[in-house]
């Protein structure tokens, strides 16, 4: 007897399909650390070479387990009819934003776990 794959969350299995045309939405996580994300970007984009829709939601939790976070994730995929998913693996990075939240060119003071560090695999760079 097989036994089918039963996905996480309805955002994975959208992100497992594959591209399937535009409307594509893009969703990352961002966190003070690797452990915990705070911030989910969610970018929407209609057609290719187009002006990206950006929504930023943030969580004093874990934004990859917050059932209002992905709630509000799959209203947006759903309100601007989204074909096609990428959503990232694990954290990617310090959710506060480089000539925002502090200086162009310089590592985030909030968040020194990021300092020099490679943001997809984590690896620390010198």
């Amino acid at each position: 007897m097989k036994f089918k794959r039963r996905p996480d969350s309805p955002l994975k299995k959208k992100a497992r399909r594959g591209f399937r045309g535009y409307p594509v939405a893009t969703v990352a996580y961002y966190g003070p650390d690797d452990q915990r994300a705070s911030k989910v970007a969610v970018g929407i984009t209609t057609e290719e070479n187009a002006d990206t829709l950006m929504k930023r939601l943030f969580t004093e939790g874990d934004a990859r387990s917050d059932p209002v976070i992905a709630a509000e994730i799959l209203r947006l995929i759903t309100t601007h009819g989204v074909k096609s998913v990428a959503l990232t693996e694990g954290i990617i990075g310090c959710p506060h934003e480089e000539g925002v939240d502090y200086p162009e060119g310089q590592v985030c003071p909030q968040c020194p776990f990021w300092a020099y560090r490679e943001r997809f695999t984590g690896k620390i760079l010198y």
